[in-house]
């Protein structure tokens, strides 16, 4: 019994390995739109990769699954989190919120806001270039700019002298309901982490429910749009490479953060969607950017197609009572503390 279970082990990671890294039989051919090109359409939801990091631990090293214990840890640790979402936890008791899903703060959000992973997956990292999970160091000029904007955050909590925000300017960009970026929109939150295409000849729409952007990219062969157009998302075009689409973005926004830094004039993302013969489709992003990093780094996630938690529309601005709240509270408080 104990030989049994070992092999099945040792199979179930294998088996894991396999799937994680994309492969697909020589054999395999992606199904096809009318027009011929690989068909990628359908929602493709990130829910049950909740719990990856980004950068992977130190400790699993090179590998890029879990073992059976880091599982296990896994898994309780998603146990956790369902059992929180299903406490009424109050000021006094905040102390034993997780600050993992959060939202809005220490009293637990109702649990019909949250789509919690109902699968675990072993994958150890969304990181898997360079192959210890880690991103590559930064530039000195990369990490002078950090610590100048460091430097600039410090010196307006300062000015603020503990009050939330003067101005919304003060919150985030995610607070605002502005954008996440090409990356944040699509790594999975505690809800909207659907990811859909539609498709037709010379072109792929490409829409993130969180915040709800699509892009629209086009597979005619044209090139990028000129570096004194920047948005939210940056510009992309697409060509397919066999069964792949290969997209290429330029010229996001400064505002926007990969991992510690804006994408430089000279920085690319370089996309890559491959339909896999398990029914996943393997999305890969390279980010190349020499003025920020020393090499370049790649993230990979892999997307079942699933359509039990929907696509459903964002409507952030709609119901953004939080900088209302916010700006409004600080300026009563400041009457306040006027009055006195």
């Amino acid at each position: 019994m104990i030989k049994r279970n070992c092999i099945g082990i040792v199979a179930a990671v294998l088996f894991v390995s396999i799937s994680l890294s994309g492969q697909s039989p020589a054999s395999y051919k992606a199904p096809r739109t009318p027009w011929g090109d690989p068909d990628l359409q359908g929602i493709w939801n990130g829910n049950d990769l909740q719990g990856i990091p980004f950068q992977r631990a130190e400790s699993v090293g090179t590998r890029g699954v879990l073992n059976d214990e880091e599982y296990r840890q896994r898994v309780a640790a998603r146990d956790r989190l369902v059992e929180t979402d299903n406490v009424d936890f109050d000021l006094e008791n905040a102390e034993k919120f997780e600050s993992f899903g959060a939202v809005g703060g220490p009293v637990s959000p109702p649990p019909h806001w949250l789509e919690r992973s109902r699968n675990v997956s072993r994958q150890a990292s969304f990181l898997i270039d360079p192959p210890d999970g880690r991103l590559p160091p930064m530039t000195p000029e990369a990490q002078q700019r950090q610590q100048a904007q460091r430097d600039a955050q410090a010196a307006r909590r300062a000015v603020l002298n503990g009050r939330e925000a003067d101005t919304y300017t003060d919150r985030s960009l995610y607070d605002r309901c502005v954008s996440l970026g090409p990356l944040g929109s699509l790594t999975p939150k505690i809800y909207n982490s659907g990811n859909r295409i539609v498709q037709g000849p010379g072109w792929v729409a490409f829409t993130n429910e969180m915040i709800h952007e699509t892009r629209i990219i086009p597979t005619d062969g044209r090139a990028n749009l000129s570096s004194n157009i920047v948005s939210w998302m940056g510009n992309s075009v697409g060509h397919w490479e066999g069964d792949t689409l290969v997209v290429v973005t330029r010229h996001v926004r400064p505002e926007i953060n990969f991992q510690g830094s804006s994408l430089s004039e000279q920085g690319r993302l370089i996309e890559r969607f491959t339909r896999v013969a398990d029914g996943t489709l393997e999305y890969r992003m390279t980010v190349e950017d020499p003025k920020n990093w020393t090499r370049s780094w790649t993230m990979m996630m892999v997307l079942p197609r699933d359509d039990r938690y929907g696509f459903y529309e964002y409507a952030c601005h709609e119901g953004n009572y939080t900088m209302f709240n916010i700006l409004s509270g600080a300026r009563a408080q400041e009457k306040t503390t006027e009055e006195r």
